[in-house]
């Protein structure tokens, strides 16, 4: 699936864009991304590269310290 973190599985998230001004605050939709980027992963002595959130990313690296 595109746009997805590939150790933890975050995806893309539905929600709205905040309305500041006007009577009936129609709210309008919008996609919120995940932040992915290319990360080497290592699982059981292979590394692949793959695309993970931020998040997962640091987790790893202070992990391997």
């Amino acid at each position: 699936m595109a746009r997805t973190c590939a150790i933890c599985g975050k995806a893309s998230m539905g929600g709205f864009n905040p309305q500041s001004s006007g009577m009936n605050r129609v709210r309008a939709h919008r996609r919120y991304q995940p932040n992915l980027q290319p990360f080497l992963h290592t699982e059981k002595g292979v590394t692949t590269k793959v695309k993970a959130c931020t998040r997962c990313r640091r987790t790893a690296t202070k992990a391997a310290r």
